[in-house]
């Protein structure tokens, strides 16, 4: 299984926004309860200091850690559970680099079409939505803890045009990366 780039704040944001885009890719453990968890998970969130991730269920498992009840992190819902894993691992791990769906498909053996359709029914969106929005994730991320510029951070997270950048990023946060900052900037600080 290929592992996963992010690092432990990144995986910390995604468990806080109960983000199902990685569920499976990684599992958050809690020291104090001996529980882990999917980053979706409803449950009540832990103090950061007590948690720990891992990218493999056998190894969370090895580690002394049983499942939640409430999100069920050992249960695989759907046939193409590892479809979508491998799909999404590859695009966390390639977001940086142009990405065609060609490029997908071949990571993971299959026609684009088959890759895309079977992609949309299992997540709702096309391989490509999927990347903008871990692509806006990373930026996201860079604005509130960098000083780089928004142009940098455009071409950091792996955006080839900054009007496209700044589309993308409207259409999915509501506001323009300046504002974000701002308010992200000042949300960050109160933590």
């Amino acid at each position: 299984m290929a592992t996963i780039n992010l690092t432990f704040d990144e995986m910390w944001e995604k468990i806080i926004a109960c983000d199902q885009k990685y569920d499976g890719l990684f599992f958050t453990a809690v020291k104090t309860t001996g529980i882990y968890c999917r980053p979706s998970c409803k449950s009540r969130k832990p103090k950061k200091i007590n948690v720990d991730f891992y990218i493999d269920r056998q190894e969370v498992e090895t580690a002394g850690f049983r499942a939640c009840k409430r999100c069920q992190p050992e249960v695989e819902f759907s046939p193409n559970v590892a479809l979508v894993r491998s799909v999404v691992t590859y695009l966390v791990n390639h977001f940086k680099q142009p990405i065609t769906l060609q490029d997908v498909a071949d990571s993971v053996g299959l026609s684009p079409y088959y890759l895309e359709r079977t992609f949309k029914q299992e997540t709702g969106e096309t391989p490509r939505s999927y990347l903008e929005k871990i692509r806006v994730d990373k930026a996201t991320h860079l604005l509130v803890t960098t000083d780089q510029t928004n142009l940098e951070v455009c071409y950091e997270v792996g955006f080839q045009s900054p009007s496209n950048f700044y589309r993308v990023f409207k259409r999915l946060k509501g506001c323009s990366p300046s504002e974000y900052r701002k308010l992200g900037g000042s949300n960050h600080e109160l933590d």
